[in-house]
């Protein structure tokens, strides 16, 4: 079951910590031998691939305070660690650890970073 969203701009979408929205690649749906599988054998593979969309800050670190300031304004400054993804990597990652969004009517998965296995960047991808 996947989560239907009605908004209209991609734009807006915020990921959270460690999350990273992936669109799916659409397998070719046929194997070595000439075999064609059926959609629902595809989506219950273990391991996909997808392109990242969007990449969220990093995993969050406490903020070191300097307590023996006591003039100095407190403030809760969040850092991150960031993510190895960017944004147009083509994703390898386990199926199973991603949530299904439903986004203009095409399939998005929410992933925890810690789901990627392996990334292939290609820099020359849009050029």
């Amino acid at each position: 079951m996947s989560l239907v969203i009605e908004e209209k701009d991609l734009e807006k979408f915020i990921m959270v910590g460690d999350r990273v929205l992936v669109k799916p690649k659409n397998p070719s749906g046929k194997t070595k031998s000439g075999l064609y599988l059926p959609p629902s054998v595809q989506e219950n593979e273990k391991v996909q691939s997808g392109y990242i969309v969007k990449v969220g800050p990093g995993y969050p670190i406490p903020a070191v305070s300097e307590e023996d300031e006591a003039w100095k304004e407190k403030k809760e400054e969040v850092k991150y660690v960031p993510l190895q993804t960017h944004i147009g990597d083509l994703a390898i990652y386990l199926n199973k650890s991603g949530h299904e969004i439903e986004f203009n009517n095409e399939k998005y998965i929410i992933l925890p970073h810690s789901a990627i296995l392996m990334i292939i960047r290609d820099e020359n991808l849009f050029d």
